[in-house]
């Protein structure tokens, strides 16, 4: 099992900024809604809280407070760029120190947790298409899914 003390105090603040980066940039690909969005990202931890147990590493990520980066992006490009970055870096670091389990959970977590918010601003309704993604959204988390891995 592999815990917070497994990693530096860098390496672990690497690991919690993958999964709100995901969020991050599923909120910024598509105009509107990102305060709904943004809940819907605090729900996804919450409700990943209430599974407690089956991992302790995705337990103690969910537990912890989502770490955002703070750089000043010039532009939605940077800010795509750096989400992606901050999520292939904390995949490869899982690789090297966590388990194939673990690493998995890790990454089922992140693509649920951008599906919910890209959901988040349709909830309740459908859209001419019957979608409830949009195809900016949808284009985000395949970005995702691609850094993933």
């Amino acid at each position: 099992m592999t815990g917070k003390a497994d990693f530096t105090e860098e390496e672990w603040k690497l690991v919690l900024e993958g999964p709100p980066s995901a969020g991050l940039l599923v909120i910024t690909s598509d105009r509107g809604g990102s305060i709904r969005e943004s809940f819907s990202m605090a729900k996804a931890y919450t409700e990943a809280r209430k599974q407690h147990g089956e991992s302790e590493l995705l337990d103690e990520i969910v537990g912890a407070k989502p770490e955002m980066d703070h750089t000043r992006y010039h532009s939605p490009e940077e800010l795509r760029e750096g989400s992606l970055k901050h999520i292939t870096d904390a995949v490869a670091l899982l690789k090297e120190k966590a388990t194939p389990e673990e690493l998995d959970e890790y990454k089922k977590f992140i693509v649920a947790l951008a599906n919910r918010v890209a959901e988040a601003r349709k909830e309740g309704f459908m859209g001419l298409s019957g979608d409830r993604v949009s195809d900016d959204e949808e284009t985000a988390i395949g970005e995702i899914s691609g850094a993933l891995g």
